[in-house]
């Protein structure tokens, strides 16, 4: 019984605890998702002819290419101050940015500056939190 109640964290790896999670989870969804909706999604190419037609494509683009960036960047950076949580820092304030920004229909300075304080605030406040409440390892 005095084994269930100690924890071993490695913290080598500690940080991929929650981005497995949520790949299981998306994983989950998209198998449900195929099996529920699985004659819309193997149809005639007529559905998938209209989505691509109607979809906002540099969005859809430019948030896979931010998205691809943010990941793969995030590891090398923190490399750099290794254990502080800098890489996720550094790379999500500028994701979270230029993300906004992508999304804004109207993209004016006095929008853009809600946009810029969140994205300032809204990593800087996930890192204390992570780091100094939960003691929780960020790349």
């Amino acid at each position: 019984m005095g084994e269930w109640t100690r924890v071993k964290v490695d913290f080598a790896t500690s940080h991929l605890i929650f981005p497995t999670l949520i790949g299981i989870v998306l994983l989950v969804l998209g198998v449900t998702i195929l099996i529920t909706q699985r004659r819309d999604v193997l149809a005639s190419g007529a559905m998938w002819r209209d989505t691509f037609a109607r979809m906002d494509k540099p969005r859809f683009f430019g948030a896979l290419v931010l998205t691809v960036l943010y990941f793969s960047l995030m590891v090398p950076v923190g490399d750099i101050w290794p254990n502080t949580g800098m890489g996720f820092l550094l790379c999500s304030i500028p994701f979270v940015a230029l993300t906004g920004l992508l999304f804004m229909h109207e993209r004016t300075l006095r929008g853009a500056i809600p946009v810029l304080v969140i994205a300032l605030a809204g990593p800087l406040l996930v890192w204390w939190l992570f780091s100094d409440i939960f003691y929780l390892t960020l790349p």
